[in-house]
């Protein structure tokens, strides 16, 4: 009997060449509207694209692009998206009743990925958008180990609570190999259509400082404009409806900004990544590097060029941390790694807020 050969699942998405979700912490911080936004400004650039609301428990994109008509079926029981300016539309609002609660467990929702993933007919898209759920819960880890993505666009404001949370989803994507194509600070500031006074009300600034800080690529900041609502309510993304709006022009820019990332990350597949590091308690930290290079590092001189806020004027980007009161014998306590981007380290001066970035502890 000739040997058989295993027997393998048919690749999910394979006319999809590049996967990209957006993401968020918590929720009200403009998720939707940016996924729906890129989806449209991509889409009358010339790009094939698709766009799946996959948050279950509040799905507005079917709002957002007007669309009120199901899907339909092919006699292969495939289902075809809805076509809508451009872009191919699946949503989980599709499937449930409008005045239902979705209270599901961990196996119904990975079903429900499935589903959306291989069932769906998406045809041959250039990029397909994924707008998750708020957090870091079954749906991210269910579409983040079914599928390859290029990448993943985390969205906060600027309010400190926001970008608390937001760093969670960043470390959740870490942890699940998924690299964060960059931050993109959403409500930034309100400019007023009248007088035009600008007014900072959740404040200014703090996802580009913290994408720095990070060593993530920072994507763009949106206004906080009433014609962002107001033409996501009326069912055409604001790209399409007032392209030259000022917060239209900002999303188009995000969208131009994440194809140039999403290249760059392509390219910078295979880079290397810490593997081993230590020890700690000594005056000199060794990394040892995934391509087996070694790299030593004089605890002082990191102490030095640590890039938090303690250490670095947020506004300015001046360096504060005064060389003098770093002891010369100071030594790294402990060092941790924080995803596919940086080290976390303490040192014996009790300083330990510091994130280094790879690519700077390469070149250090």
């Amino acid at each position: 009997m000739a040997d058989l050969a295993p027997v393998s699942k048919p690749k999910l998405l394979p006319g999809v060449k590049r996967v990209v979700a957006v993401a968020s912490g918590k929720g009200g911080v403009g998720k939707s509207t940016l996924a729906a936004n890129l989806a449209a400004a991509l889409a009358a650039s010339g790009s094939r694209v698709g766009l799946l609301d996959a948050d279950v428990y509040g799905p507005s994109i079917p709002t957002i692009f007007g669309v009120n008509e199901k899907p339909k079926a092919t006699s292969e029981n495939r289902i075809v998206p809805v076509e809508r300016h451009g872009v191919k539309v699946i949503s989980t609002g599709f499937f449930i009743p409008a005045n239902d609660a979705v209270i599901w467990r961990g196996p119904m929702l990975h079903k429900m990925v499935q589903d959306l993933l291989g069932v769906v007919d998406w045809g041959e898209l250039d990029y397909l958008f994924i707008d998750l759920p708020p957090g870091t819960g079954d749906v991210q880890l269910s579409i983040c180990q079914s599928i390859p993505l290029a990448g993943a666009v985390v969205v906060s404001t600027p309010q400190d609570v926001a970008w608390n949370v937001a760093q969670k989803a960043i470390v959740m994507f870490d942890k699940l190999n998924t690299p964060v194509l960059g931050i993109v600070e959403n409500m930034s500031r309100y400019a007023c259509t009248h007088c035009g006074t600008e007014e900072e009300i959740f404040g200014s600034g703090g996802a580009r400082r913290a994408a720095e800080r990070l060593g993530i690529p920072f994507l763009g900041e949106v206004p906080l404009m009433t014609a962002v609502r107001r033409t996501a309510d009326e069912g055409t993304p604001l790209v399409l409806a007032e392209p030259g709006h000022p917060a239209a022009k900002a999303f188009t820019a995000v969208a131009q900004a994440l194809v140039v990332r999403a290249d760059a990350a392509e390219k910078e597949k295979g880079k290397p990544l810490p593997v081993k590091f230590g020890p700690p308690g000594q005056k000199e930290l060794l990394v040892q590097w995934s391509d087996g290079k070694v790299t030593p590092l004089d605890a002082r001189t990191l102490r030095l060029s640590c890039p938090c806020a303690a250490c670095v004027d947020e506004t300015t980007g001046q360096r504060t941390l005064r060389p003098e009161s770093v002891p010369a014998e100071v030594h790294v306590v402990s060092v941790s790694q924080v995803g596919r981007y940086a080290l976390h380290a303490a040192f014996s001066d009790g300083h330990d807020t510091g994130l280094f970035a790879y690519d700077k502890l390469r070149g250090l």
